[in-house]
């Protein structure tokens, strides 16, 4: 399983032009489920995502996690991010996994992130979405299991 982040300012999701997920500072998440993941992976990812730090302490370092400052989260399903690039000129997506599970680990992600407490907006799994942000900094990062 693979998570990019953006640390935003704010971001949302549309769908054929519908608002369908939005957040104000914290975290854009896009995540990529890979055939051997599982749920505790799942969790696993989840727990270092909430808990990365990458948002400023009171010396403007990178030293609190989105729980301290209690940012918000938009979570996109994206199984782009775990295509194999390494050879040829188009993308192999031989590692992805399928569709019913990538969806069944997208919700237990978000459920588990919703019972942290943490205010999560969503995109719509399988959708040809539009993503909006304001990346804070730039700070992008590349988590995986």
């Amino acid at each position: 399983m693979k998570a990019l982040l953006q640390r935003v300012k704010q971001a949302s999701v549309k769908v054929n032009d519908e608002l369908v997920g939005e957040i104000q500072s914290g975290l854009l998440v896009f995540l990529g489920v890979e055939k051997n993941d599982t749920e505790e992976s799942c969790l696993k990812l989840l727990e270092k995502v909430v808990s990365y730090r990458i948002f400023a302490d009171d010396q403007g370092k990178m030293n609190k996690s989105l729980l301290q400052v209690h940012g918000e989260l938009l979570v996109v399903s994206q199984f782009t991010l775990v295509a194999d690039t390494k050879k040829g000129l188009r993308p192999s997506f031989s590692s992805a996994g399928s569709p019913d599970e990538g969806r069944r680990l997208y919700e237990v992600f978000i459920s588990g992130a919703e019972e942290r407490g943490v205010k999560v907006g969503v995109g719509q799994f399988g959708a040809d979405m539009q993503v909006a942000l304001v990346n804070d900094g730039p700070v992008t990062f590349m988590l995986e299991n």
